[in-house]
């Protein structure tokens, strides 16, 4: 009987920051999404002797021989210590790309995304969400959506957040799961009153109407917006250069132990949205990058914790 979806392998090492660089671009000829983060939230990024975890996923077999191989010689080059590799088969995984198909269930973490159209039932433990594809962009597919609810994810296996923000909502898929994984209440914001309306609706399908307060602002001007900070989560998946022009707002709506998930923005163009965020006094704790695109996890302060 076939699976009803694709294994995943799974690698993982642990490395300083200053190899870091360099075994990611190993990795990513044997993976399809690689991201990294802080092995000790509270660790300062600056720091030399803090370890850095990177992860690597694939939806084919890893020659782990060849892998490992390639991680020995990217260190070599600049005379760090070749780490332990982990690999790992992860069954029975749906996958970021199974927008190959009609828009099926995705699963991302303890989040499982669905359509009206399924009519199974949700994996035990997880977090259904139910948006149908339509006018307001986000159904759990595209790689900037996948990356931030990895990183909703993997946050609240850490904490929990007692104002979150959701910045650029569109059809409202990151306010509902935060709203299905963290108690209490949450602002949702949209630029287009379309989206606004249809991240009201969504949020109603998914039984969290009530506490996911949806928003008409441009950016972070509402009244609205300002009257509930500071946030101690934002979420911003927009653009690369609006995240730019927002970097000193958001840090003025963040809270001081708080944390800015960002993304919408093109793998080459993280420099530039990293850079803007650090000239605020923001601090990377991760990054997931997923074909093409980067999720960005950055602390309001070094010592920010998870």
């Amino acid at each position: 009987m076939r699976k009803p979806h694709p294994d995943i392998w799974r690698v993982e090492i642990t490395v300083p920051r200053s190899a870091v660089e360099a075994c990611e671009a190993a990795m990513e000829r044997f993976t399809d999404a690689v991201s990294w983060f802080l092995e000790d939230p509270a660790a300062d990024e600056r720091d030399d002797e803090a370890r850095w975890r990177l992860e690597g996923f694939a939806k084919t077999p890893i020659d782990r021989a060849q892998l490992d191989a390639a991680l020995s010689l990217a260190t070599a080059s600049i005379g760090a210590v070749s780490p332990r590799l982990v690999v790992e088969c992860l069954a029975d995984t749906d996958w970021v790309t199974a927008n190959l198909r009609d828009f099926p269930p995705i699963r991302v973490g303890r989040f499982f995304v669905h359509g009206s159209h399924f009519a199974g039932r949700p994996p035990a433990a997880s977090f259904p969400i139910l948006i149908d594809a339509g006018t307001a962009f986000g159904s759990g597919e595209h790689a900037t959506t996948f990356g931030c609810l990895s990183a909703i994810d993997r946050l609240l296996r850490r904490r929990r957040f007692n104002r979150p923000l959701d910045l650029g909502c569109g059809s409202g898929i990151l306010a509902i799961g935060l709203a299905k994984a963290n108690p209490g209440t949450l602002c949702a914001a949209d630029i287009d009153p379309v989206s606004v309306k249809v991240a009201a609706r969504n949020a109603r399908r998914n039984a969290v109407g009530a506490r996911v307060r949806t928003i008409l602002s441009d950016g972070y001007r509402s009244r609205a917006i300002a009257r509930q900070r500071p946030y101690d989560l934002i979420v911003a998946n927009i653009l690369a250069r609006p995240l730019v022009a927002m970097a000193p707002a958001l840090k003025a709506h963040l809270a001081t132990n708080g944390i800015a998930i960002l993304s919408g923005l093109l793998t080459r163009q993280e420099r530039m949205v990293l850079a803007a965020h650090r000239a605020q006094g923001l601090s990377l704790l991760g990054r997931y990058r997923v074909d093409g695109w980067t999720t960005l996890v950055l602390a309001a302060s070094p010592r920010a914790r998870l």
